[in-house]
C-alpha cells in the first residue's frame, strides 16, 4: 500500500507529496508526527553524539599501558607507572610524587608531542 501511494505522489515536489502522504494516514497518526520528528532530531544531535564520545573513551581506557602520559578529570598530569584492575598509579612532576587514581578519573591521554609545547 506505501509503494501504490508513494508512486502516485508528484515527483519533484517533496513538500505537496509530504503533505499528501501525512493526509493519507490516520487522524491520530498526523498528531504524534511533530512529536517523532522532535525525538529524531534529539537522538542524532543529543544522544548519539554522547554515545559516540563515550564509547571512545572507553576505548582509551581500555588501551592504556604504563608510560602514557595522562591528564585526571581534576587536572593532574601525571605519567602511568601500574595498572591494577580499576586502580591507576601515577608519577606527578617535580617531586616524583605517586598517586593511586580510578581508571574512570581519566580524562585524556596526553602525548609526547603536546607535552613539550
Amino acid at each position: 500500500m506505501l509503494t501504490l501511494l508513494l508512486s502516485a505522489l508528484p515527483a519533484g515536489k517533496p513538500v505537496l507529496a509530504l503533505f499528501l502522504f501525512a493526509s493519507a494516514l490516520p487522524a491520530g497518526v498526523t498528531e504524534l508526527l511533530p512529536f517523532l520528528f522532535i525525538i529524531l532530531v534529539f537522538y542524532f544531535l543529543l544522544i548519539r553524539p554522547n554515545q559516540n564520545r563515550q564509547k571512545k573513551w572507553q576505548q582509551m581506557l581500555s588501551s592504556l599501558k604504563a608510560g602514557d602520559r595522562i591528564t585526571t578529570t581534576g587536572g593532574i598530569r601525571g605519567v602511568i607507572l601500574s595498572i591494577k584492575d580499576d586502580v591507576v598509579q601515577i608519577r606527578v612532576s617535580p617531586d616524583n610524587v605517586r598517586l593511586e587514581v580510578v581508571k574512570s578519573a581519566i580524562a585524556a591521554v596526553t602525548t609526547q608531542d603536546e607535552s613539550q609545547k
